[in-house]
């Protein structure tokens, strides 16, 4: 207790931040979990505890299995793609060579774009009547007919993908960037001198070093790869078909769109995939303790 007194200061400045999380991140979660057992419209006061039903149906429901399923094939194909590709494009940046600061901006500069208006845009873009890109490919005799990015059932998910790798590069970008500052020069210059090419010094330095960043940027990557509803909803709105519908857009059709909200159904489906989530991210990160309990050994 002395030392709580002794400190009083410090919990009183943190006293708004904690009242803030409590009330926006704590108290829904906690509520979440409490609504997902009840049968409630969000009109009525009240709804009525009816126990496990919601996820009863919920595991029965093929919408919410093929919602689960392209929140699951997004961030497959999304993440490796957007890890990957902004480690290659910082290896690359990394050097330094004329205007390299004009490339890393012009990279980072979707990013502080909103991803609504990014959404609304790439609509207009991608539009098979007379979207620039579709233009294009014509002019250029790529494509015989245009294709239909966002209203194809086959095209309209790996189109979103797409998109969003291109939206949140950049951050990526500087992830990496940061990792590579961290490797020693002197390593490189002395690979160089026992006659170590580019791609030696690559896999041999460069790839090991940054495991445990490869880690910790594949896990925010993950977590951002959940959190596009935004993007979604201004882009496709799960359709066509449902062929781009993900968990997030599920859960919002069911609590606000439907015909009869059902935010306890909702609420169900939320907390489920959140549980999925969780077991994914604490596999990760058993990985990165392993990793660097590895290199303290050694």
């Amino acid at each position: 207790m002395a030392r709580i007194w002794a400190d009083r200061w410090i919990y009183v400045f943190l006293l708004p931040t904690l009242t803030l999380v409590g009330a926006f991140t704590i108290y829904p979660v906690v509520a979440s979990i409490w609504f997902s057992f009840l049968d409630w419209n969000g009109f009525e006061r009240a709804g009525s505890f009816i126990g496990l039903a919601n996820y009863n149906e919920l595991l029965a429901d093929p919408l919410f299995w093929n919602a689960f399923k392209n929140t699951v094939v997004f961030l497959v194909l999304a993440v490796p793609l957007r890890v990957g590709l902004a480690l290659l494009l910082a290896i690359i940046l990394n050097a330094h060579f004329p205007l390299v600061r004009v490339f890393r901006t012009a990279i980072f500069l979707p990013v502080v774009t909103t991803a609504a208006i990014v959404g609304v845009v790439m609509r207009y873009v991608l539009d098979p009547t007379g979207g620039p890109l579709n233009i294009a490919l014509l002019n250029s005799h790529i494509l015989g007919q245009p294709l239909n990015f966002l209203g194809s059932a086959a095209l309209a998910l790996y189109s979103a993908v797409g998109i969003w790798v291109w939206k949140w590069l950049g951050i990526t970008l500087i992830y990496w960037l940061a990792a590579l500052q961290t490797i020693p020069r002197d390593l490189y210059e002395a690979a160089e001198l026992d006659g170590a090419g580019p791609w030696r010094q690559f896999r041999c330095i460069t790839l090991p070093l940054l495991t445990p960043f490869t880690l910790i940027i594949t896990l925010i990557t993950v977590i951002d790869a959940t959190n596009v509803f935004d993007l979604m909803l201004t882009l496709t709105g799960g359709g066509p078909f449902y062929a781009t519908e993900v968990i997030d857009i599920y859960v919002y059709r069911q609590a606000f769109t439907s015909n009869v909200p059902r935010l306890g159904y909702a609420s169900a489906a939320a907390i489920f995939f959140g549980i999925m989530f969780i077991a994914v991210a604490a596999v990760q990160i058993i990985a990165l303790r392993r990793v660097r309990s590895g290199r303290h050994d050694q």
